[in-house]
């Protein structure tokens, strides 16, 4: 049996071990002869985005990566690390690079044009706010205090499931047919952000509110709480310019690559309320 090594780069992300647990679930990593290995700072073979000369080491033996960058693909240096990624993959030998895009950001499009540059074949799945930022991310001690505060108002958002993208990345890996293709990846549904509170308090059956504060006054509060510039100026532009608008129609590429509907916000808020996550 010919046996190939995927590799995922940024695999401790809310995407990567997803991906990992469904390879293996699906017994693709005994019955297609797949091995896969996470690649991060802390991994046998380290990936440090910040530190090149690990690139080489954990790239090597693999066929294809799925690559997530951090922190954002909307920060000024991302585009030419893609590019200089890109060729150590190529060096390296992998044939396929699945690449976690952001819909609607200019850097992702320009780190999605470098790494296409480059001649390697490409799977690009371009998403934008998780449904998980409200369980997993940024958002939980929020969410558990009982009240969220952010910077938007009534911008809708198609709030796509991680489960979703790892299931479009599982295929964009295995299945040859999806190289070098684009898939918008949304939720089916845009609601904002109020509305989203407001159905995670109906699932979990506790009052939880919404809140919008102006952005001096989150990106303040940021500072206060010790958050590096660099991190507070990334969600500033996330909030600021992504969250404008230009992302708020849904799109197909959750069925174009599945071949199902994706993922309700209201079914993930259900589904994470019976984990009791939201109950601590």
């Amino acid at each position: 049996m010919q046996t190939s090594e995927i590799v995922l780069v940024g695999g401790s992300g809310k995407t990567g071990g997803r991906i990992i647990k469904r390879l293996e679930e699906r017994g693709l990593t005994v019955r297609a002869g797949i091995t896969v290995r996470a690649a991060s700072r802390s991994s046998a073979r380290p990936f440090d985005w910040e530190d090149r000369s690990t690139w080489r080491g954990a790239l090597e033996g693999a066929s294809s990566a799925y690559v997530a960058f951090q922190p954002d693909l909307a920060v000024a240096w991302a585009a030419e690390a893609i590019e200089a990624l890109a060729k150590v993959a190529v060096d390296c030998g992998l044939e396929h690079i699945v690449l976690l895009s952001g819909r609607g950001e200019e850097g992702a499009q320009r780190s999605e044009a470098a790494l296409k540059a480059s001649g390697i074949n490409t799977t690009i799945l371009r998403a934008s706010w998780f449904c998980q930022n409200f369980s997993e991310g940024a958002f939980l001690e929020q969410i558990l205090s009982g009240r969220l505060q952010l910077p938007a108002g009534e911008i809708s958002e198609p709030f796509i499931d991680a489960d979703d993208i790892a299931d479009a990345a599982v295929a964009a890996l295995t299945d040859p047919r999806h190289r070098n293709k684009t898939y918008e990846l949304t939720g089916p549904r845009a609601l904002t952000f109020r509305q989203a509170v407001a159905e995670i308090a109906q699932a979990t059956g506790r009052p939880i509110e919404y809140e919008q504060v102006s952005m001096a006054d989150f990106t303040g509060g940021l500072a206060d709480a010790g958050l590096p510039q660099g991190l507070i100026d990334l969600l500033e532009e996330l909030f600021g310019q992504v969250l404008d608008g230009r992302n708020a129609g849904t799109m197909g590429g959750v069925a174009e690559i599945l071949g199902r509907p994706a993922t309700d916000f209201s079914e993930y808020a259900r589904r994470t309320a019976a984990t009791g996550l939201w109950s601590a």
